[in-house]
């Protein structure tokens, strides 16, 4: 909405994802028309309260005309559900949103108990058998309308340099953290493609990271690529920028181009995959970090489904900006929703 959020104690990093949340349109949607009401689960840490507390936060935001809102009570719900929020301490904006995530996931989980079968063995799958049984062994622990829009699934690929026999797995993924890849010119632009393509790139696991190899049953070098197997319908890109050197922590600022309309994901699927087209993808929201990694502040860029225009949200100040001043060398966090008649998976 047009509502902005008040800072109640160094709380612009969870304002900024509450906004970008706010703007995720089918997750507003299935809060605001109640649907998720007949889905809490009482076996849940929270038995509902967090799910409450954020519809809450959102019909707030929603108010036509309304007054900027302070999220207290959102606020004490998710430092209950996760004390490393307590006090007023500045938080790492996509440390939130995993939290927060997660713990929304549990109170509307469709598993009311949890399956403690282990994953059955699957090498004598085909790779497309194998990604569908270990989807479905994880919804029998994890089955959410969260889980429906932000998860997707790995496929990681071991080529043994021995024998050449290679061995996939497959991984559920909340979002993607992607290293920024470094330039060898200064004036050459990074993309957000750059990144992908640092993410899946092949790397070798010698010496002390040699896996043991499926057929020749001893350690060996091995070659890994990760690709999307399964594609999210909210797919949240993370923009490595605080870099944990030895001494201290860095802060990259390069900046990182992104589209904000059809960044097409197909180079970045794998090869077992199923279904034709490739999947595409429109951006929605991005939460921005200015600052060092000592101190900052987050604020957040949306667009806005009713205004049909994008919004810049700091704190209880909400302004219009163009959309070509979405991308910044400040985003950290971006939001895309794949495009509708794009893949399936």
């Amino acid at each position: 909405g047009n509502v902005g959020l008040r800072n109640i104690g160094n709380t612009c990093f969870m304002n900024s994802i509450l906004q970008c949340l706010s703007n995720t349109t089918i997750l507003r949607e299935y809060c605001m028309d109640e649907t998720y009401k007949g889905e809490i689960n009482r076996n849940s840490p929270m038995k509902g309260d967090l799910m409450r507390a954020f519809v809450e936060v959102l019909v707030r935001l929603w108010k036509p005309n309304g007054i900027s809102h302070s999220p207290n009570n959102f606020k004490s719900k998710i430092q209950k559900f996760s004390p490393r929020f307590m006090g007023y301490e500045q938080q790492d904006c996509q440390e939130f949103l995993r939290f927060l995530l997660e713990g929304l996931h549990e109170d509307i989980n469709r598993v009311r108990i949890k399956s403690k079968e282990p994953l059955r063995e699957l090498s004598h799958l085909s790779p497309q058998e194998k990604a569908r049984a270990t989807w479905s062994w994880y919804t029998t622990k994890d089955d959410s309308f969260i889980f429906d829009l932000f998860v997707g699934q790995l496929e990681s690929s071991l080529e043994c340099q021995e024998c050449r026999h290679t061995s996939l797995t497959y991984d559920p993924f909340w979002d993607l953290s992607l290293p920024i890849s470094k330039k060898m010119y200064s004036n050459e632009v990074t993309t957000i493609t750059d990144c992908l393509d640092n993410f899946t790139r092949e790397e070798t696991l010698d010496k002390d990271e040699k896996p043991i190899c499926e057929r020749c049953k001893v350690r060996r070098t091995m070659t890994k690529k990760l690709s999307i197997h399964k594609f999210p319908k909210v797919l949240v890109l993370h923009l490595k920028r605080f870099n944990e050197g030895s001494r201290y922590r860095q802060k990259l600022n390069n900046l990182v181009k992104f589209p904000v309309t059809s960044l097409n994901l197909r180079n970045f699927a794998s090869k077992t995959r199923e279904g034709n087209l490739p999947p595409t993808y429109d951006l929605y929201a991005v939460s921005n970090h200015c600052g060092s990694c000592y101190g900052g502040h987050y604020t957040a860029y949306c667009y806005n489904s009713s205004s049909h225009a994008w919004l810049e949200y700091n704190d209880s100040s909400v302004n219009p900006i163009s959309d070509g001043d979405v991308c910044t060398k400040e985003a950290y966090v971006l939001f895309y929703v794949r495009k509708e008649g794009s893949s399936r998976l």
